[in-house]
Parts: structure tokens; sequence; C-alpha cells
């Protein structure tokens, strides 16, 4: 198993066996990194060496070396026997670098951009470098030069926990920080000019009280790459995360790895936690100063109950942001290849649920029987055949189109179609799974015609 971290070496020595241009390579890194670099068994030093490099005569055979006198040893003398007898002189808890795939060699160099005292590493085990230096060179395009600046300033504001009190302010502030013109341009500035800035930033982030803030998002229909940029800042600054059972495990990834989750999903007849309890735990966790998201599937303002738990909110003076997502109509009938409104089928979309309650759909029957209108039905799977039996006793045409999507915009995703009077046995017969979507209208017969374009 191969498991990326990061060694903090507490013996600034490292010692360098060979010369090979890796080998040089990783003790440049070494050196501008503040370690002593000492070359062993050279009298002088080698080309391209670091200048604050030694010397140091080859060790005798019966010498080892040992943690106390190297941090880390880089092996590279281009001769593999030379190479081992240099290993069987090196203590066990000594971590080392060579090149190949030996048993004591566990050290790797990732790529590495450097910004002041920020360093980004890119890791493919040691197996494709070009392809690490390929993303470490569009990363270092990305980061502003600034950063240097603004990040070197900062290190001597001292403990930020000793200026901002809480996480939430702690991470606002470098969210706000980070995302401002400052970055962009500090390198361009006075030391005395970035300082002034950054003071004027704490204060500002001091003056926005402990209080936590509660986020509603709207995770879409399921696929991941639908989720909003606002959606994946955010939610890469949660503390906690309150998320449904229609967010996908894909979507839970890009939650910061330290974020508490808590799940509150609920299934038909089945709730994990009460709505009102959901309210009310917001309400909590963002009063112990938390950035807290609550994460929805679809939309939260689209029979997603984000109205009631915004309601709350406010009535405890809870500050809060909607995020919205894309829609399960918006997604998944783009999709299935099938529009929701089109110039000569349909002017008009009506979304509505079919959710029973006591084993019926109370709802206006008759409105829905328009002409030039699409229909969309959320979570009507159990209620599909009531759905149709209600729209064909009101009027409805039993040839109106009628197509259900199960698992919408997602791996898994299947489509049933049919018509008004048939879709029921059909979707029976194909055993098809929540979360589903029905679509009613002549815009579903494009779907044949349209649906390449949403395979391709």
């Amino acid at each position: 198993m191969s498991l990326t971290v990061s060694l903090r070496i507490d013996q600034p020595v490292v010692g360098c066996l060979g010369s090979g241009p890796r080998l040089l390579a990783k003790a440049r890194y070494c050196a501008d990194q503040g370690a002593r670099v000492v070359w062993l068994g050279h009298d002088r030093l080698p080309d391209e060496a670091p200048a604050s490099s030694e010397c140091c005569p080859e060790p005798a055979s019966d010498t080892v070396l040992s943690s106390d006198d190297f941090g880390l040893v880089l092996i590279d003398s281009g001769n593999a026997g030379r190479d081992e007898r240099w290993l069987s002189q090196i203590a066990t808890d000594v971590p080392i670098w060579m090149p190949g795939n030996h048993p004591r060699a566990r050290v790797q160099f990732p790529a590495t951009v450097q910004r002041g005292p920020l360093r980004v590493t890119v890791d493919t085990g040691g197996r494709w470098p070009t392809v690490a230096n390929w993303l470490r060179q569009r990363l270092d395009t990305l980061l502003p030069e600034g950063l240097t600046d603004v990040l070197q300033a900062m290190l001597a504001k001292g403990d930020l926990n000793q200026v901002l009190d809480t996480p939430h302010q702690r991470r606002g502030f470098w969210y706000r920080l980070l995302d401002s013109p400052l970055v962009s341009r500090a390198h361009q500035m006075s030391a005395d000019a970035i300082n002034r800035e950054l003071d004027t930033a704490l204060r500002s982030a001091e003056g926005r009280g402990p209080r936590g803030e509660v986020f509603l998002i709207g995770a879409g229909p399921g696929d991941p790459d639908l989720l909003t940029l606002k959606a994946l800042r955010v939610i890469a600054q949660a503390d906690v995360v309150l998320y449904d059972r229609l967010v996908s495990r894909e979507i839970l990834s890009r939650v910061r790895a330290d974020a508490e989750m808590i799940h509150v999903g609920k299934q038909r007849s089945r709730h994990t936690l009460p709505q009102e309890e959901i309210n009310q735990r917001l309400v909590e966790l963002a009063q112990e100063g938390r950035t807290v998201v609550r994460l929805k599937g679809g939309d939260p303002f689209i029979f997603g109950r984000g109205g009631e738990e915004i309601e709350t909110l406010a009535e405890a003076g809870v500050p809060f942001q909607v995020v919205p997502g894309i829609t399960a109509a918006s997604g998944c009938s783009a999709y299935a290849g099938i529009p929701l409104t089109h110039r000569d089928y349909a002017q008009s979309v009506r979304f509505v649920t079919g959710h029973l309650k006591n084993d019926t759909c109370e709802l206006p029957w008759r409105d829905f029987v328009q002409s030039n209108q699409t229909l969309v039905f959320y979570m009507g799977l159990v209620g599909l055949p009531i759905i149709a039996r209600e729209l064909m006793a009101h009027g409805m045409a039993p040839s109106m189109p009628v197509a259900l999507v199960s698992k919408g915009t997602t791996p898994e995703q299947v489509v049933v179609t049919g018509t008004i009077d048939t879709i029921a046995d059909r979707v029976a017969a194909s055993e098809v799974k929540a979360p589903t979507l029905i679509i009613i209208g002549e815009v579903v017969s494009l779907r044949d015609k349209l649906d390449w374009i949403a395979r391709s």
C-alpha cells in the first residue's frame, strides 16, 4: 500500500551518496528548505551542488549512519552494488530516497509548487513523474505571485486563534482574503501597504462576531458535475454538513475531509430526523459558531422544504444563504433527451409533488389536463397508478406520452416510456427504483429523436 504523508525531519542534515542528476535535484530541493547537505565520499562538491553543501569522507566499512547523524539520506551512484553496500551501513530508522523500488527506499519527492511558506505537492506514487511535473506547471500558472508576499506577511501576525475566536471566523477570513485583489497585486506592493490591508481584513473579520452561518445548498439531481461553482466553494468551507439520502457519495467526497457529517435523510414512511428537529439542529450548530451546510438533492426551494428551514433560521436570528441547485426536473429531463418546453408542443411546465398521503393524491386534476403543457411529478413512483387513473378520469387522452426517469443524471439512470394508460404496467415490469421523476406531455415524443444528444 502507498500512503502519501508529509515527513517532518527533526535532524536537518541530509546525506548524499552519489552524484547523479536526480540526486542533485533532490539535494537542491532539500537545501532550499533549509537542510544542511553533506556529500559523503566526495573530496569536492559536485557541479551544481547547493553552495552551502559540505564534503565528508566515505564512511568506513564498519560505520553505521544513524538518525543522530542524518535526518534523510539520498542514494544514487548509478552503481547498484555500491548503493547496496551503502544501504547496509545505514540504520533502519533513517529515511532513505533512491530511484527504483527498493524496499528500504520509502521516501519520494512529489512535484512541488511553492509560494512562500505554502507548498502544494503533486504525487503520483513515483509512477509518472512527467504527469506530476505537467500538473505542477499548470498549478504554478494558477497561483498568483502575490500569494507569497501575503502569506509571508501573515506569518508575522502570529496565531490567528488569538485574534479570531471561532473556526467559522478564521475560515471566512481566509477565503475572503484569498479571493481578494490583494493576493493578485501584493508582489507589486510594499510590505507596509500589505500589512495595512491585512490589518483592515482582520478587523473586519473580528467585527463579524462569533456566530456561525448556515448555507442551504442544492446538490443537483445526482451528477457531481452539476454542482454550481459556489456550491463547491462553500462545501469546502463547511465545519458540519447535514445531508439527505439523495446526495450521492461522489458529491459528498467534495466536502472538506475533516467536516462533521450528519445524515438526516428521509425515505417514504421512515425519517432519520423529523423536519422540526433538522430545523432546530441547524440553529444550534450555527450558534456554536460553526459553518453549517444543509446539502439537499436537487434545489432546496423545489419540494426541498428549504423554506421551512430558513424560516426557523430567520426567527432565531441565524445568518443564512441559499445556494440554488440544478432541479431534478431540469437535470433528469435533459439527460433523458426530453425538453420540458418546445414551441410546437408545450409552452408551459408544471411541477407537482406525487407524494401519497393516506394512499391518495388530493390534487387539482382538472387543471392538469391542459393542452400545450408539460407535467412533472416528483416522488411519484408509488402513486403512479393513481396519477395515471386520475388524469384519464379528468379528460387526459390515454395516448398521452409519459416517461419515468429513475436515478436520473447518474450512471444508473433508467428511462421507461409509454402512454398514460400503459406506463404503470411498464414501470412495474421494469422494477426501477426511487428516486424517480415522471414527465407527462407531448414533449416526451421527442425523446427518440433527441436522446442521442443526451448520450453523447
